[in-house]
């Protein structure tokens, strides 16, 4: 299964970005540790882990602690060991998606491509207001990994928009 990890710290005067290589992490916490390497000092830190156009993990330490995941679909554990690694121990299933009065995002390209999508009956785990304090209410963030024809680049491109760090992130995808 083959992923793409961006980390993103807010720093003073702004964000940095780094992608960061998961091969060998062990445990959650390996993965938090790596997190905390792309900038020590940093006030928040947050983790896009999308894996095979499908699956999307974030994850946040807040100066440097208190690991926090979100996970778009629990099914992400079945199918690889990074997924057994990252969302694997979430057992609770995020609800309140049917409750949001907010407009579906329009999914970015064309209705006939063949790619795939975020599978309109995921099953996200995990803290869904992982992103409330910083603009993206949990029903925004469950209507993004939901809504037909996102993929999970789109979802994180959505969201990195609205941080201010989505020019940082597009970097990384370039290299």
């Amino acid at each position: 299964m083959s992923y793409f990890a961006a980390a993103v710290a807010r720093v003073e005067g702004g964000w940095t970005a780094d992608e960061v290589n998961l091969r060998g992490a062990t445990d959650v916490d390996e993965v938090a540790d790596r997190l905390r390497d792309v900038e020590p000092d940093a006030d928040l830190s947050l983790l896009f882990v999308e894996a095979d156009d499908t699956y999307l993990v974030i994850l946040r330490l807040d100066e440097g602690e208190d690991l926090r995941v979100f996970g778009s679909d629990s099914a992400y554990a079945d199918e690889s060991r990074l997924g057994a690694l990252l969302v694997g121990d979430l057992k609770a299933p995020v609800t309140g998606l049917e409750d949001t009065d907010e407009p579906r995002p329009a999914a970015g390209g064309d209705d006939e491509s063949e790619q795939p999508a975020v599978d309109p009956e995921a099953d996200p785990v995990g803290d869904a207001d992982i992103l409330a304090d910083l603009g993206i209410s949990t029903q925004k963030l469950l209507a993004l990994c939901a809504h037909e024809g996102m993929m999970p680049a789109d979802v994180t491109a959505e969201v990195c928009q609205v941080l201010g760090c989505a020019d940082e992130v597009e970097a990384l995808r370039e290299v």
